[in-house]
């Protein structure tokens, strides 16, 4: 299942979307741009920690940051997901057949549905002492 994302490549941008921190400020930037400080905001992080996170991101490609004034905003570069989405395309396959295979089986395997028979009325279960 070849690609064009190199093996160090796919290791950096694997390692980055491992984390949910990390995962959640991607989540902020594809509603678009943002500080450091908005990225920071819902965490309960030091600075050194976030700009960590941020510089962990850069380096796998999935962000990059401009200087603006005195801020630097962060932008989500989606080019790199797209490579992880085509990095896993191939896998998709696999497992939506695999899932497709299982259902067939547990509907092949579910007892036929029976309609109930009523009880005879007058017939009642009677607990003896």
């Amino acid at each position: 299942m070849g690609s064009a994302m190199g093996s160090d490549v796919l290791d950096l941008t694997f390692a980055a979307l491992a984390d949910p921190t990390r995962r959640a400020m991607l989540a902020r930037l594809a509603s678009g741009e943002a500080t450091v400080n908005e990225l920071a905001e819902p965490f309960a992080l030091s600075q050194p920690a976030i700009s960590k996170h941020l510089k962990v991101l850069e380096r796998a490609g999935l962000i990059s940051r401009s200087r603006a004034a005195q801020t630097r905003p962060c932008r989500l570069e989606a080019a790199r997901l797209q490579e992880v989405a085509q990095w896993v395309a191939p896998y998709r396959a696999l497992w939506e057949d695999s899932f497709d295979r299982l259902d067939a089986l547990l509907q092949s395997t579910q007892p036929a549905t029976t309609t109930s028979t009523p009880t005879p009325k007058g017939k009642r279960h009677v607990r003896k002492p």
